[in-house]
């Protein structure tokens, strides 16, 4: 599909999407949840090393933009990659910003 095809509002959406991903901490989080993981926030805070109130706040704003999932199970919640496709793009990012 090219770019004309979209509307206004869904190149609003995707550029939405992608500033809320466009933090290193939250390229990180999204690192952890590549390939179909889900992980609650603590296994996220403990993982990257980071406060559990830091992870909550950025899985917050990705899930705020539809990037995450979030699905209680219990007494956690686990968060997933919402889109399969955004996979392709944290893999991209990842490859390009290692070399």
């Amino acid at each position: 599909m090219l770019i004309s095809e979209y509307t206004v509002e869904q190149l609003e959406r995707a550029a939405s999407m992608l500033k809320a991903i466009a933090h290193p901490m939250r390229i990180a989080i999204l690192n952890q949840l590549e390939n179909g993981k889900r992980l609650t926030v603590t296994q996220i805070h403990e993982t990257l090393g980071i406060e559990q109130s830091t992870a909550s706040h950025h899985l917050g704003i990705l899930r705020d933009k539809d990037v995450l999932v979030a699905k209680r199970e219990g007494k956690n919640t686990y968060y997933s990659i919402k889109h399969e496709r955004l996979n392709t793009l944290i893999e991209c990012i990842s490859t390009c910003a290692c070399e």
